[in-house]
């Protein structure tokens, strides 16, 4: 039986008296979030994982139906949040003051470094395998989400005091989880790193009660299905101008609009939604069950293991509480627009880790690939076209990890943000293309992963929320 971050922290504790079963770090003093983090994902990765929970067998192939009539269905209730009052202050992440202000240090901690290299390799030997099976479905296995989620990613985002493993704000290291786990397969990394995204808006801007209603949730085994939805399903799509809009009611607010995007939707148990509420943006949380709530199958050319869905509110009613944070609604607007901004910067990192993925797989293709009696790396504009991929790759992870450093100073990342998201939108979609490209006929079959990650870059230009860092 896998333990948890909260069982690993007690046993580790000496004063509780409880006895050490491992001899790793008997004496040693309470480790940070990270090294906590680290023991558990320790534990579960390697080739053990895949054969004890047979992820190497074939994905029952459940399939969306068409576009036109594809599922409708009310939201999934399999969950009952117990509402808890609050009252008091919320428990916020500190700013990372470990660093000098404004200073980028590319170097990893120790921990970073090991937690990036068991993320790649959960990416490596389950995700990736599960991929292709799971692009045909259009759905992601659901013993797969169980696993990854014992993976701790949403509860190195859930402060202490509510039962997680975060001391501090980790934008650079959710970047970092969120490239290594893209290097598998992006469409899987989405609904494994959406509920790490409703995890962060919660901790970054909920009220003390909405902590402790929700949060705890995101610190076990079990943890639920969630999203932070923003896109809406029309063309030149600005998150700022939102047509989903929030009503103020005698009992709450009323919901309507319609959104697109929400990986997993069909099994989603809590959305954090984003609607206009007199004329600025804010976040409602919204439960699954809640009455109006339905969701529609949306397939989509790339992303397709997410299972992608639309979000339907039909005068969806919420309590007063329901609105994210506290304050008037210039503060509410201020947070929505923090929140956009951090989703920028984990669709880069995801860009990032697809399109490493892709410049992995060209090199030694180019290379033993041979036409007219020599690799066809040696001809000039093969070796330039994997050159570029290289140089923009590099830029790309260089602006994002400098927003997401940063963010998680206190700084402001609006720049960087921006900057990262205009380079994921078209350097992404060249890394993909390229891609294709150097694997000449190879790269248009379904042979090759690089036609699927070519799929999924291409998303990246549309997409808004969902992964928050």
């Amino acid at each position: 039986m896998m333990m948890s971050i909260r069982d690993s922290a007690t046993k580790r504790r000496p004063d509780n008296g409880v006895r050490q079963e491992n001899g790793v770090g008997l004496h040693q003093p309470k480790r940070d979030w990270m090294g906590a983090a680290m023991r558990v994902m320790s534990t579960i990765t390697g080739s053990e994982l895949a054969e004890k929970y047979n992820l190497r067998k074939p994905i029952d192939r459940v399939t969306y139906e068409s576009t036109r009539t594809g599922f409708r269905t009310l939201g999934a209730a399999t969950r009952a949040f117990n509402k808890v009052a609050g009252g008091g202050a919320p428990k916020r992440l500190p700013d990372n003051e470990s660093k000098t202000k404004d200073y980028f240090d590319l170097t990893p901690t120790d921990e970073q470094q090991m937690i990036v290299e068991t993320v790649r390799e959960f990416a490596a030997e389950i995700l990736r395998p599960a991929a292709h099976d799971a692009d045909e479905a259009a759905a992601a296995p659901k013993d797969l989400l169980g696993r990854a989620a014992e993976l701790g990613i949403t509860l190195i985002n859930v402060p202490e005091e509510l039962e997680g493993a975060a001391t501090e704000r980790g934008a650079v290291t959710n970047s970092m989880v969120a490239e290594a786990l893209a290097h598998g397969d992006m469409g899987l990394a989405l609904p494994l790193l959406a509920p790490s995204g409703v995890a962060v808006t919660l901790s970054q801007w909920g009220t003390d009660a909405q902590q402790q209603t929700y949060l705890p949730a995101f610190t076990g085994e079990n943890v639920p299905q969630a999203s932070v939805v923003i896109s809406e399903p029309r063309a030149l799509f600005d998150p700022f101008t939102l047509q989903t809009t929030a009503v103020r009611s005698p009992s709450g607010y009323r919901l309507n609009g319609v959104k697109s995007l929400v990986p997993a939707a069909a099994d989603a148990e809590l959305f954090v939604v984003g609607a206009e509420l007199d004329g600025r943006p804010a976040l409602f949380i919204v439960e699954s069950d809640a009455q109006g709530l339905s969701v529609e199958a949306d397939p989509s050319m790339g992303l397709r293991a997410a299972g992608l869905g639309r979000l339907v509110l039909d005068n969806v009613a919420v309590g007063t509480d329901a609105i994210l944070g506290e304050g008037d609604a210039k503060q509410h607007a201020a947070d929505y627009r923090d929140a956009v901004q951090l989703a920028r910067l984990g669709w880069a990192s995801l860009a990032a880790g697809t399109g490493q993925a892709v410049l992995d797989y060209v090199i030694p293709y180019v290379n033993e690939r041979e036409a007219f009696g020599e690799p066809i790396s040696h001809r000039q504009a093969v070796a330039f076209m994997v050159a570029d991929i290289a140089i923009e790759l590099d830029g790309l992870r260089l602006v994002t990890l400098r927003g997401a450093a940063r963010a998680e100073q206190g700084l402001t990342f609006a720049r960087e943000a921006a900057l990262a998201k205009k380079l994921a939108t078209d350097k992404g979609m060249r890394f993909g293309l390229d891609g294709v490209q150097l694997l000449g006929g190879h790269g248009f079959t379904k042979e090759h992963p690089v036609e699927r990650w070519y799929r999924d870059l291409r998303g990246i230009g549309i997409a808004e929320g969902i992964v928050l860092v």
